[in-house]
C-alpha cells in the first residue's frame, strides 16, 4: 500500500486547453547594448571577422561571440612573449650574469624553454 497522495492527471493538460509552455509568457532576447555592438564592430575590424547577421538582437550571442573573439590571438604579434616572461628572463640573466638570447624575443614558446632551462633552483 502507497502513502503517496494520488493526484490523477495532475501532469496532463486540461482538455482544450494549450500546454503549460504555450500558455508561459517567454521573454523574447534582450537586444545588445550599444557598447556592446562598438565593441564587437572594433573587434571584428582587428581581426578581419565580420559579424554574424542579426546578432545585434540578441545581448547574450553577442556576449560570446565577444568572448571568442578576444580568446583568438591577435594578429602578428601573438607570437611573441609576454612582458612578464621579458620581464622574469632579464632577472633570470641579470643573476646569472648572462645575456638572454635575441631569438627568444621573438618566440614566447622559446622564450619559456630558456627560462625553465636557466631558472634557480
Amino acid at each position: 500500500m502507497s502513502f503517496q497522495p494520488q493526484f490523477p492527471g495532475l501532469f496532463s493538460s486540461a482538455k482544450g486547453a494549450p500546454p503549460a509552455q504555450d500558455r508561459l509568457p517567454l521573454n523574447p532576447p534582450l537586444a545588445a547594448t550599444e557598447k556592446q555592438v562598438s565593441y564587437a564592430r572594433i573587434l571584428a575590424a582587428r581581426s578581419g571577422a565580420r559579424l554574424p547577421r542579426g546578432i545585434e538582437a540578441d545581448r547574450a550571442a553577442l556576449s560570446k561571440w565577444i568572448e571568442e573573439q578576444k580568446a583568438a590571438p591577435a594578429g602578428k604579434f601573438a607570437n611573441y612573449p609576454s612582458s612578464k616572461q621579458v620581464a622574469f628572463a632579464e632577472r633570470i640573466a641579470r643573476l646569472k650574469r648572462a645575456d638572454v638570447p635575441p631569438e627568444c624575443f621573438q618566440d614566447r614558446k622559446l622564450m619559456s624553454r630558456w627560462i625553465d632551462s636557466n631558472k634557480p633552483r
